[in-house]
């Protein structure tokens, strides 16, 4: 695939952070995913503080909004302040079907908006999101 990119999962719930991974891989889905468990670690990991893990460019965040220590709408807001990472193509992955939550969100310039349960059975809509959006898009 020409536009290779990466993607940083950002989900605090272990059990669908490798669901999500399980998906990607199960269907061949072709992008290396870098999984933070939080808002504060996928930040630290996008601003290269984090030692362990390392991002490539260019990449999607897949973002959860309820998560402890920082959940997702911090995240978009320090992304967004931050003038080295406020490009990031975002889109949330999240229970929340509210519309107050969906408009908060793209308030902040997400890409796009999915609901977990409307993503089909194993993220399958997911993987085929990705995987056209990586063949369509180009990212700096």
């Amino acid at each position: 695939m020409n536009n290779a990119l990466t993607i940083l999962l950002v989900e605090d719930d272990d059990v669908a952070a490798e669901s999500v991974m399980r998906s990607l891989a199960k269907t061949s889905v072709p992008f290396p995913v870098v999984w933070a468990e939080d808002g504060l670690a996928a930040l630290e990991i996008l601003r290269g503080q984090d030692t362990a893990r390392h991002i490539h460019r260019p990449l999607v965040i897949l973002l959860d909004l309820n998560m402890p220590r920082m959940n997702g709408f911090e995240f978009l807001q320090q992304l967004r302040a931050d003038p080295d990472i406020r490009d990031e193509v975002v889109f949330v992955l999240t229970t929340s079907d509210a519309d107050a939550d969906r408009t908060r969100a793209y308030h902040e310039q997400i890409a796009g908006y999915m609901v977990k349960s409307a993503v089909g059975p194993q993220f399958a809509k997911l993987a085929q999101l990705l995987l056209s959006y990586a063949s369509a898009v180009r990212l700096p």
